[in-house]
């Protein structure tokens, strides 16, 4: 025994630690020899003596992963629709949905119609410039320039998938390429989500006033072409940007003035007045503009504008019904009220509805019906306030009363001034008036193929014609990469239905309910046909036409479907 009572193995002492080990062996257990670690092993997963290591398996014939799969099962060639995960073959680039120079509409457009998680990378690299360091210019900043081009084109009459074409555009172009862009009707907004771990960046705009002028909306099309093909920097951009806001309209407002009343005789002429008629009827146009600009700069709301716009012809028209008679005169009061009111006609708002109606942006198209209905309303109540004094005074009109002999030659003439009259006032540049006004010479010589000479349903010749201004004008858009509207919405000019509300007014007016309804279901159902038409007209030119220097059709392109109803 040891000194403290504790027992001392023969040849090896123990520490006196105050602890004895529970590994240790028993007092008179000798202790092995020291053994490494490659003869015995202490791992209990260790192959025994005498079993030989399986070969290690080949990655190729083995894979590891889970969600790798089984033999015999084929991958399938197009993902599902709308799938959260990534497709198998990856997320393509955009070189592979469109053809290769293609339009920025149609390639815009093709990534705005795909779901966000399918949708290409940008092409190149974020641009990187000198003031705005290596990460290139900031988020803010783009999508602060995508919305004002965005609001550019709203308040030009631009329809909701082509300003959503234009500002993605615009944020791809500049490296954003998770963006999400929203149009309606006064109002845009586009979120940025840098990554699936950054907080999104949201910025919106309201379009408060919405102006007609063509040329501005030109050049802002010029603007996103050269931002879309990589040749403009941001601050280049914002430079462009302001120079077009400050560009002076290319006519003035006497000029606009006297377009009106030329549009307003050369509809007249349309409808059977001779010399006299189209001078009363400018005459009554251009009264009406004028007190309708008075009223503008007098803050009055754009309802009670028309209001105002729409009293000095139905006026002029009353004038003929009571004192043409006693001069010796024979003169058509109904071709009076109906071009004097042409100018007053919303077309344009009417097409850019039907437009974003088809493509599936149903909020800003009910929005811009609604605008139509109250602006068709406020000619109601200007036609009929004039009506009711003059039918006081002994003036009957005759709810039937147009000319409709066919003057061929006579009306191509007039159908044609009056696009021309149209394009001076939706300010369009100069090079675009000699297209559109012979696209309006076109569309109202099907119209009178159709209906005056084939007997063919006003509606049906309408809609015919109004394809072939829409067709005419992509074709004329895609030849020069510029808007369509300037080559559209001036051509079908002689397409809209002003007699059919002159009529339905004077029937309502007369207590002709029956007779009134039905002229005025019928002016809205040719509006219908000239917004389908045109519409019509445009899908038709994207589908199977290509552009100048293109050889193969676009592939793939997705239709502006919005829900799974079927």
């Amino acid at each position: 025994m040891t000194e403290k009572g504790r027992p001392q193995e023969r040849g090896h002492p123990v520490e006196e630690t105050g602890v004895r080990s529970a590994f240790a062996p028993p007092s008179g257990v000798p202790l092995p020899s020291s053994q490494t670690e490659d003869e015995h092993p202490t791992s209990e997963f260790a192959l025994p003596e005498g079993l030989s290591a399986p070969p290690a398996p080949v990655e190729d014939e083995y894979p590891t992963s889970e969600f790798a799969l089984p033999e015999g099962v084929r991958k399938p060639a197009h993902p599902e629709p709308g799938s959260a995960f990534t497709p198998p073959d990856g997320i393509p680039v955009l070189g592979n949905l469109v053809r290769p120079g293609a339009p920025w509409q149609d390639r815009m457009r093709t990534m705005v119609r795909l779901p966000l998680g399918e949708r290409p990378v940008p092409e190149r690299p974020r641009r990187t410039d000198e003031e705005d360091g290596e990460n290139g210019p900031s988020a803010p900043r783009v999508l602060d320039l995508t919305l004002r081009i965005g609001e550019l084109l709203l308040a030009g009459g631009e329809g909701a998938e082509d300003v959503e074409a234009a500002m993605f555009g615009v944020a791809h172009a500049y490296g954003l390429d998770r963006c999400e862009p929203t149009v309606t009707f006064t109002l845009l907004s586009i979120t940025y989500q840098p990554s699936l771990v950054d907080d999104p960046i949201t910025l919106s705009r309201t379009v408060r006033r919405r102006g007609t002028d063509y040329n501005r909306l030109a050049a802002v099309f010029r603007l996103v072409v050269d931002i879309t093909d990589g040749d403009v920097t941001l601050e280049e951009a914002y430079g462009r940007l302001a120079e077009i806001r400050r560009n002076r309209h290319p006519y003035s407002k006497g000029t606009l003035t006297v377009a009106s009343g030329l549009l307003a005789g050369a509809a007249s002429t349309l409808v059977g007045g001779g010399w006299l008629v189209f001078f009363l009827a400018a005459a009554g146009a251009m009264l009406g503009d004028r007190l309708a600009w008075f009223s503008s700069k007098r803050g009055l709301p754009e309802f009670y504008q028309f209001v105002v716009a729409a009293m000095p012809p139905a006026m002029f028209g009353a004038a003929v019904e009571l004192f043409a008679d006693d001069f010796g005169v024979q003169l058509r009061a109904s071709a009076v009220v109906t071009g004097g009111l042409f100018p007053l006609i919303p077309g344009r708002a009417l097409v850019a509805a039907v437009h974003d109606g088809l493509t599936g942006f149903y909020i800003t198209a009910s929005a811009r019906l609604l605008e139509v209905v109250y602006l068709v309303v406020g000619i109601v109540c200007g036609v009929l306030l004039v009506v009711y004094v003059a039918a006081e005074m002994g003036a009957g009109f005759v709810p039937d009363g147009l000319d409709t002999r066919t003057r061929p030659a006579v009306q191509l003439l007039a159908a044609m001034l009056l696009t021309l009259a149209f394009c001076v006032l939706l300010q369009q540049e100069r090079a675009t008036v000699l297209l559109a006004t012979l696209n309006g010479g076109v569309a109202w010589l099907v119209y009178g193929a159709m209906a005056d000479v084939g007997g063919a349903e006003p509606v049906a010749a309408t809609a015919a014609a109004a394809g072939l201004v829409g067709l005419f004008g992509q074709l004329m858009s895609r030849y020069r990469f510029v808007s369509a509207l300037p080559y559209v919405t001036a051509a079908i000019g002689p397409l809209l239905p002003g007699s059919a509300i002159y009529f339905g007014l004077i029937g309502i007016a007369q207590g002709h309910m029956n007779q009134g309804l039905g002229n005025l279901s019928k002016a809205a159902a040719l509006a219908l046909a000239i917004a389908i038409g045109v519409n019509l007209g445009n899908e038709l030119a994207r589908l199977f036409i290509t552009a100048p220097g293109r050889q193969t059709p676009l592939p793939g392109r997705r239709a502006a479907k919005r829900t799974r109803g079927f």
